[in-house]
């Protein structure tokens, strides 16, 4: 973790609302409007600040990372705009959270990415650390990006969202993810990160307290 991150600050890459609905945000990526339809009712359907910033920092650092025909996996992907982003870059992307929040990110996936001839993305269910090697068996699914924002806040299941970042975050694979940093638990998690791949802090947006990592599987 030597590297010296880039010090970045979130853009109001938002549009202000047109649409008389509270539920709605727009936004702009890569030259393309995207609409996020949001849902009061579960924690995975709101666009949490992570999303907002590895969104910009896949807009404007495409030359590093090129989504160009990858297979691309975005975990805890909530309302979407992620992968909404990552396809416009052109990726083949599986988008996948939790069969509650499945409805409302299909809807705005297809919504935002309906008139493209770039690749059909796809929606999945994923719970973390469960039935991975029956859903996604290694022999088929290989994934050169893994992205994840905003995972890790207080809640329990963090043991299976490592177990669930090793299972995917296979040697080729680059794993992108952008946190807000609260809580002791948060720092613990990032520790552990730290200790199982090679990670690099890409940067930080000191206003919002995130920081947007990279980690690689540990060659053998």
């Amino acid at each position: 973790l030597t590297d010296s991150p880039e010090i970045l600050k979130i853009l109001q890459n938002w549009v202000p609302r047109v649409s008389p609905y509270f539920d709605k945000e727009h936004y702009t990526y890569v030259g393309h409007q995207i609409v996020i339809q949001e849902s009061i009712e579960h924690f995975g359907a709101v666009v949490w600040p992570g999303a907002l910033a590895l969104s910009q920092y896949l807009e404007s650092n495409q030359e590093q990372f090129n989504l160009k025909d990858k297979k691309v996996l975005e975990i805890g992907a909530g309302t979407g705009l992620v992968s909404i982003v990552a396809c416009i870059l052109g990726a083949y992307v599986t988008a996948t959270d939790l069969p509650e929040v499945l409805d409302n990110l299909s809807y705005n996936i297809s919504r935002n990415t309906q008139n493209m001839n770039r690749h059909k993305p796809e929606v999945r269910k994923l719970v973390w650390g469960e039935d991975l090697n029956e859903d996604f068996p290694v022999s088929t699914y290989h994934y050169d990006f893994i992205l994840a924002t905003d995972v890790v806040y207080h809640h329990t299941a963090l043991d299976p969202l490592l177990e669930t970042m090793v299972y995917f975050c296979k040697p080729g694979t680059v794993l992108l993810w952008a946190n807000k940093f609260r809580f002791s638990t948060d720092y613990e998690f990032l520790e552990k990160v730290c200790n199982i791949f090679n990670t690099t802090i890409l940067a930080e947006f000191p206003e919002s307290n995130i920081k947007l990592l990279k980690a690689t599987a540990r060659e053998n």
